[in-house]
């Protein structure tokens, strides 16, 4: 079971000194069966007035940040240890009601996975759901293989183009381009699925590099991809940036219905007009030697600054 280190730092630079509003702060990583908090930390400049913790509807581990201060720079830094059990294609179970599809999801599951499968972009054209279908063969198809080959065929057929700019791409867009940033992979492969009827949901998190396997797409920054809901396992990863089934390499930090509500800092600033300069981001995670990670202990509440 692998332990990982992350230390994620973004900073804001400012022209002149500007006042900052509440902001909202997603990076530690989630408590589950699969990925254990070992030690996290929160570090705010300048000091904020007040750092509160909350759970939203979702789950996630939210920091909200007051200020009093005036500053030309604000940073926040995220530093976590974790300890990851990785879940390999061939682990995941599917109730034999669910291993072939179509199906419906049971009675008891399906009023709580029901916002998670209605859409959220229009395609009036359906090209969507054609494209979906394309992955389902004549009769029955095996759900996990369906989801597999639409998971591969983004990572093949898609060409990977970094934006920094603010935002998820129209999944139309996405298909007809070919091409878009891992959020727009997520995003089009989350409405694709939705159209075939599968609940899913959106995933900001990290990326790390298991050791004996090839260079993986994304790093320096947080990474998205999606998880599907399978009757007999739950919610399992799809990273098709990297044509990943199950969450080997993947530390899940945010989980949510939409995109907006996963977004890693979020917050307002007052200042004369053009102060704002740029925003970096910077990730560095890596995975420890047995010989210098942490023993297990039990997980500690997150740090105030």
């Amino acid at each position: 079971m692998p332990t990982v280190s992350i230390n994620h730092v973004t900073r804001y630079r400012y022209r002149r000194d500007v006042a900052f509003g509440e902001h909202r702060i997603l990076v530690r990583p989630r408590e589950s069966y699969d990925q254990r908090v070992l030690e996290a930390s929160l570090e705010i400049t300048p000091e904020p007035l007040a750092l509160r913790w909350l759970q939203d509807v979702f789950g996630n581990a939210v920091a909200v940040a007051t200020f009093d201060e005036r500053a030309d720079e604000l940073e926040v830094r995220g530093t976590a240890e974790v300890e990851h059990l990785p879940l390999a294609e061939e682990d995941i179970a599917v109730e034999e009601y669910a291993a072939t599809y179509p199906f419906t999801y049971s009675a008891e599951d399906m009023p709580d996975l029901l916002r998670s499968i209605e859409r959220e972009y229009a395609d009036s054209g359906r090209t969507i759901d054609a494209w979906a279908r394309g992955f389902v063969g004549e009769g029955q198809t095996g759900t996990l293989d369906l989801l597999r080959r639409m998971t591969q065929t983004i990572h093949t057929e898609f060409e990977y183009e970094p934006r920094y700019d603010k935002g998820i791409q129209d999944p139309l867009d996405t298909l007809a381009l070919k091409k878009g940033t891992c959020r727009d992979y997520a995003v089009l492969m989350m409405d694709a699925v939705r159209a075939l009827g599968f609940a899913a949901r959106f995933v900001s998190g990290y990326l790390y590099q298991p050791d004996n396997e090839r260079a993986r797409i994304g790093g320096h920054s947080t990474h998205a991809w999606l998880r599907v809901f399978l009757p007999g396992s739950g919610w399992i990863e799809f990273d098709p940036t990297n044509g990943i089934v199950g969450n080997r390499g993947l530390i899940r930090v945010a989980v949510a219905r939409d995109p907006v509500q996963a977004i890693p800092l979020s917050g307002t600033w007052v200042g004369m007009k053009g102060s704002h300069i740029d925003m970096e981001v910077d990730v560095r995670i890596k995975q420890l030697d047995l010989s210098t990670s942490h023993p297990p202990q039990p997980a500690k509440e997150p740090a105030s600054c």
